[in-house]
């Protein structure tokens, strides 16, 4: 959990000056709302993967409820973005940058995690 706390303080020290950057020099609405929610299903997305983990190991059905879990959460995402997408929204290109924000700072955080154990 200490990894999921550092990952979403880092990860709003970097999505949002860039969506008021965004905001302030390329494009006034789709961009940085863009940003933003990409960054907030990223990180909405690392949660329920941490809780699903955490609450499911040890027990017996864990993989079945831990890919069922998985699937219905990648389902609900796929959808909301869709339809954020299809209505034009937000832009996807502040989508993807608000996303691999956060998977860089998963990654990175881990490697530090990984590193020191």
């Amino acid at each position: 959990m200490e990894i999921l706390k550092r990952v979403i303080v880092k990860s709003a020290c970097i999505i949002l000056p860039a969506a008021i950057i965004s905001h302030l020099y390329i494009e006034p609405q789709k961009i940085p709302l863009g940003i933003l929610l990409g960054g907030l299903f990223g990180l909405f997305n690392l949660r329920q993967l941490t809780r699903n983990v955490s609450g499911l190991v040890g027990s017996e059905k864990a993989t079945f409820k831990l890919v069922f879990l998985s699937m219905a959460r990648l389902m609900i995402l796929f959808v909301a973005i869709f339809f954020l997408v299809y209505y034009r929204i937000v832009n996807v290109f502040g989508l993807l940058f608000g996303f691999t924000v956060v998977f860089m700072l998963i990654l990175i955080e881990g490697a530090r995690v990984s590193k020191t154990q």
